[in-house]
């Protein structure tokens, strides 16, 4: 089965910015989060061998998720003017290098992902390269998500067992999971007093929201629920369903998607061309001939120290 990987731009742009130090090209422009993107995506191309390739990114629109909670990611800092000043920069290296982008006011680069991604269910092999844990969701037989485990230097290959192992629950329960605990990052609510571990046991003996509401209203338990949780549980379910609709990512944001247009090129001769013309001479030498070859960890020719140079 042909392989495409699907990288969330934003997740990895923040996480090569704040990997690597300000490096900056001859116009004295900020580049390391270009460049660390860029680096990411020869060493996922070398790494795995995919036939396509797209990247996605979010809008500065208010998303659909915004608008239903105010205070959704309200406890967000805001972007970095170092990072921002790199967004429009990113955009034209990717799209030199014939790498379809797929973005779209009021949704997700999530959003996204999980429409291409279930659009094209059976027909490829799909890695997702993010830093997003929400993105677990979308993990199954055909799915696989590959996340940073430390800055950019180790990274990790999620599947349905793994994902399982490190949440506590399966691909298909993250949103419950988030429903009843909420996020701290996104700033929403979940239900009061519900952390984890009981979340986990009522989703292994209930399995979905609706069924843990329905033992509820019916008073009907194949488990034991504790009185006090079966009152956490009444007095925040207004706040439990809106939870479980901020948590689930979209699979059906109106994009029109082309496999086709994902297509890598056979060899690496235009990705050499374009990093040359964006001043990054190690990453151009790798691409050189086939992009898919091994890739040795990258020199930067201000000699950060090694450590914060390993990708993945």
């Amino acid at each position: 089965m042909d392989r495409f990987i699907i990288i969330d731009g934003n997740a990895i742009l923040h996480r090569a910015y704040h990997a690597l130090p300000p490096l900056t090209n001859k116009d004295g422009k900020i580049t390391n989060a270009v460049y660390g993107f860029s680096a990411i995506v020869l060493k996922v191309i070398s790494d795995f061998k995919p036939q396509y390739l797209a990247v996605t990114f979010d809008r500065p629109a208010p998303t659909f998720r915004k608008k239903l909670y105010k205070e959704y990611q309200a406890k967000r800092p805001e972007m970095e003017d170092n990072l921002s000043s790199q967004i429009e920069m990113i955009h034209d290296l990717v799209k030199a290098l014939g790498i379809p982008i797929y973005e779209l006011d009021g949704y997700e680069a999530d959003d996204l992902i999980g429409t291409i991604s279930r659009t094209i269910d059976g027909k490829v092999e799909k890695i997702i390269v993010t830093g997003d844990r929400d993105i677990f969701q979308l993990v199954n037989k055909d799915t696989k998500v590959l996340m940073p485990t430390k800055g950019l230097s180790e990274g990790k290959l999620f599947g349905v067992t793994e994902v399982k192992e490190k949440m506590g629950v399966s691909p298909n329960e993250i949103t419950y999971l988030k429903a009843l605990t909420g996020d701290s990052s996104d700033n929403y609510p979940g239900v009061s007093g519900i952390g984890p571990k009981t979340a986990t046991f009522l989703i292994e003996n209930y399995k979905t929201i609706d069924g843990i509401y329905n033992a509820i209203k019916t008073q009907k338990f194949s488990v034991k629920i504790p009185d006090k949780v079966v009152e956490r549980l009444a007095e925040g379910h207004q706040d439990c369903m809106m939870s479980l609709k901020l948590a689930t990512i979209v699979t059906d944001a109106p994009i029109k998607f082309d496999l086709n247009k994902a297509k890598l090129p056979q060899n690496g001769e235009k990705f050499a061309r374009v990093f040359q013309e964006f001043g990054f001479e190690s990453l151009s030498r790798r691409a050189s001939g086939k992009v898919i070859q091994p890739a040795p960890k990258p020199k930067i020719e201000t000699k950060p120290k090694e450590n914060q140079l390993g990708l993945f």
